[in-house]
């Protein structure tokens, strides 16, 4: 099976786990059959996903954004399109999965550790690395690189988590975030 078929299960199922998880009456299963087994909604939740983050999640999202933090881009300019466009179409194919990390991770410290430790304290010192390298170039404004990640990120949360339904121009709303950052 190839890797995206591979992605489309894997997502499939950790979005119907979830949502047996957070409600088991709409997915036609007894409560008491689900608490035979997890004594509370929280550990049927951290059994689904905590091995889960170490053995599939993260691999699968690490490959994915490393296809853009393995490319040289001589441009700062480059690869900050490249990646703001990598980020926006994982998370157009991978919207039903992340919506509900994004919305446990706050509640759960366990699922918040392993989110942090395996994707985003990964991402982040290979993105902070890769910053510092082109505003060594001269290629980004004297800004804290946290403050650059920071606005990259955000760009593509408020485009896809927060407006989703709202009319984008997405090369024109690039564009102007590498301007931002860059002049």
């Amino acid at each position: 099976m190839s890797p995206s078929g591979n992605h489309q299960i894997f997502s499939k199922s950790l979005v119907s786990l979830l949502v047996l998880a957070k409600d088991s009456p709409s997915a036609d299963v007894a409560e008491g059959t689900i608490f035979r087994h997890y004594k509370t909604k929280k550990d049927l939740l951290l059994s689904i996903i905590a091995p889960t983050m170490a053995k599939l999640i993260a691999p699968f999202v690490m490959r994915d954004v490393n296809k853009v933090l393995n490319t040289k881009h001589e441009k700062y300019e480059d690869f900050l399109k490249a990646m703001i466009l990598n980020r926006q179409a994982f998370l157009r194919e991978n919207m039903s999965a992340f919506r509900i990390l994004i919305q446990e991770i706050p509640f759960h410290p366990e699922l918040k550790e392993q989110f942090k430790e395996h994707i985003a304290e990964k991402v982040f010192h290979r993105f902070q690395h890769l910053v510092d390298f082109y505003k060594e170039k001269g290629q980004i404004i004297e800004l804290p690189t946290e403050a650059v990640i920071r606005f990259t990120a955000s760009s593509v949360f408020v485009r896809h988590i927060f407006l989703p339904e709202a009319k984008w121009d997405d090369e024109k709303e690039i564009n102007m975030i590498v301007h931002m950052i860059m002049e």
